[in-house]
């Protein structure tokens, strides 16, 4: 059993797509037979690449067109094929992935003769065909008639292969897959969907996602596959043009990990069953966000810590030895690090003032770390000076850090082993904030689904569907990702074009970034008043919104006339309410935000983010300048 992709999935030429490959861990390939065509080089070339490589080629696809022809034109579909199992030998593989015909023939004892004298052809040059249903083929449009022809056929050389998108993406249960025995199974094709589509002939590449992207039952379908017999490769088989694609070692490190965590997911459901992934730590289960740290030189830090202080914040700790300074308020911890040297001042280097660093309390530290680079992430670390502790990080997506505190040491002493309380020269009261209720980072669209991954493979997490946000000058993409329990909540923005306001967040940036972070509080309108006393510096919402917002809830002038005053945002659904104040932008985008639950609502408010991102667009704006 081998870990496999087709080259369809990654861009660039042959070579730097196999060097990709083969770097992300994967021990075979799917070759796209239009990869071997602009190689320059011979079958025999290409089948040294591949073994130097450490690979190992499981099928040559696609061939198409073969039965259900006529005359001269089934003549050229067999010479053809004739050609096609020549070059698999050659190329060093045993498979051709057989597609069903486009030929519109309904007589299933010439389609199943057909198929028969092909598979005869392919024993010959010890070759197996591996025939799939097309659900836009002339007649063979299911797994059912496929199989049923591979009955017919009956030769050992000839069997079904599967694309669980084909297989799933119509609605069809992985259980009723349970009849098709294992042993006649040669290929899987693994691909993902946002959900059951119905009629799926005319979206044949609209749609093909990694093995948790999408919302197709895949940990099913290979459960069901594994039970029954099936000992072939598992194959990722991405073939989507119209999605946006990163660079090829990201995509290839991307099906990796999709493609292992999928596995894992389903041993762990089903201790029987065993595929050749390495031995994981289970996912996992993270009780909140320790500490968030931002990188910044004196004239920023300043700038951060003057806004902390109108939230209410104190800074109650200073490190021993470094330029780092704790804010605090009820369960929330900010580092400021304006340090001249180490990684947040690269950071800083490379992002200007911004988040660099996260902190989540989790079981155990090491394992975490451990399941992380088991997937592809690449541990974080730097040199430890004298009385600090080595806590336990890696690097996600874009290059941030993630570390990771437990309680089975004293990393959840980290506070005191490294800082030391700083005196008071007054007392602060607390505006309320209680704890981080989510956190959002901004990223080009094209690596949203890549940080998705990274967070859903490697947290107990569970996502809801993408939402696409109205910005003033475009569209941003939103996709929220929260714990069991909702004590981590993030929001992956996906800024397309470069005039949205999350876009130019970007424009000067290396990478994704946290845009904002939301602070939960019991009592908005109490921490509304203490903020106000504190000379916190809101966002300015327009009127219009609030009209609005009255017509379509029907609320109380009185209420309105508190939000108006506030500059507060409101939703409600299904009984629930939330209540949204924002902090106006620094750092040339980046925000506070102040929130407030009610009987359990579980949304971020997007029927609000228009009116948010419209007045957030206009205090970027300089007075005078005009829109462009």
């Amino acid at each position: 059993m081998t870990l496999s992709i087709s080259t369809t999935s990654i861009p660039g030429d042959l070579e730097a797509k196999l060097e990709a490959i083969a770097g992300a861990g994967f021990t075979s390939v799917e070759l796209h037979e239009p990869d071997f065509t602009g190689f320059h080089g011979t079958a025999k070339d290409l089948r040294k690449l591949i073994g130097d490589l450490g690979l190992t080629l499981n099928l040559l696809k696609p061939f198409h067109d073969l039965e259900g022809w006529q005359g001269s034109e089934r003549s050229h579909a067999f010479d053809r094929l004739a050609r096609k199992l020549d070059l698999v030998r050659e190329l060093g593989s045993d498979m051709l992935l057989l597609g069903a015909s486009g030929a519109e023939c309904s007589d299933i004892g010439q389609i199943a003769g057909d198929l028969s004298e092909a598979a005869d052809m392919a024993a010959k040059q010890g070759v197996r065909l591996a025939y799939v249903a097309l659900p836009w083929a002339g007649h063979v449009q299911t797994d059912e008639q496929a199989m049923s022809l591979v009955d017919q056929v009956n030769n050992p050389q000839f069997g079904l292969a599967l694309n669980s998108y084909f297989s799933l993406a119509d609605g069809t249960k992985p259980a009723q897959l349970r009849h098709i025995p294992g042993d006649r199974l040669f290929h899987v094709q693994l691909s993902d969907a946002p959900r059951a589509l119905g009629d799926i002939r005319g979206l044949k590449r609209h749609f093909g996602l990694l093995p948790g992207q999408g919302a197709l039952n895949l940990a099913g379908f290979v459960k069901v596959l594994a039970r029954a017999g099936y000992r072939g490769p598992w194959s990722i088989a991405r073939v989507n043009e119209h999605s946006p694609r990163p660079g090829g070692r990201t995509l290839a490190q991307d099906g990796y990990r999709a493609l292992v965590n999928l596995l894992d997911e389903v041993t762990r459901n089903d201790p029987d069953l065993s595929f050749d992934i390495p031995d994981l730590p289970p996912r996992v289960y993270s009780s909140g966000f320790e500490f968030i740290e931002f990188a910044a030189d004196d004239k920023s830090g300043k700038e951060l810590t003057d806004l902390l202080t109108t939230l209410c914040f104190r800074m109650e700790r200073r490190h021993v030895s470094k330029s780092v300074e704790l804010w605090r308020q009820g369960g929330i911890n900010i580092v400021v690090n304006t340090e001249k040297e180490g990684f947040a001042h690269s950071a800083f280097l490379g992002h200007g003032p911004s988040v660099c660093d996260m902190g989540l309390r989790v079981k155990d530290a090491d394992q975490t770390v451990e399941r992380a680079m088991a997937l592809g992430t690449p541990q974080f670390s730097q040199p430890v000076g004298t009385g600090e502790l080595d806590i336990p990080a890696v690097r996600g997506v874009g290059g941030n850090v993630v570390h990771f505190i437990d309680e089975k040491s004293d990393l959840h002493r980290v506070w005191d082993i490294e800082f030391e309380p700083v005196a008071k020269t007054k007392a602060t009261p607390p505006a309320g904030l209680r704890r981080i209720d989510h956190l959002a980072q901004t990223m080009r669209y094209e690596e949203m689904q890549s940080w998705l991954l990274y967070y859903i493979s490697t947290f107990e997490m569970a996502k809801s569907p993408i939402v696409d946000v109205a910005d003033p000058s475009g569209v941003v993409h939103s996709q929220a990702i929260e714990s069991p329990e909702g004590e981590v909540r993030l929001n992956l923005n996906g800024a397309e074009g470069r005039r949205t306001f999350a876009a130019s967040f970007l424009a000067d940036r290396f990478g994704a970034g946290v845009q904002h972070i939301a602070f939960l509080t019991d009592d908005i309108f109490e921490t509304s008043e203490r903020l106000h006393d504190s000379g916190f510096p809101r966002l300015d919402i327009s009127p219009n919104y609030y009209d609005d917002l009255q017509a379509h809830f029907r609320l109380e002038d009185e209420l309105v006339a508190q939000l108006r005053e506030a500059n507060m945002l409101y939703d409600r659904a299904d009984g629930t309410e939330y209540f949204q104040i924002y902090s106006q932008p620094i750092f040339s985008g980046f925000f506070f935000e102040i929130v407030e639950r009610r009987r359990g609502y579980a949304g971020y408010g997007a029927r609000n983010a228009s009116a948010r991102l419209a007045a957030q667009m206009k205090h970027q704006r300089p007075a005078g300048i005009p829109r462009t």
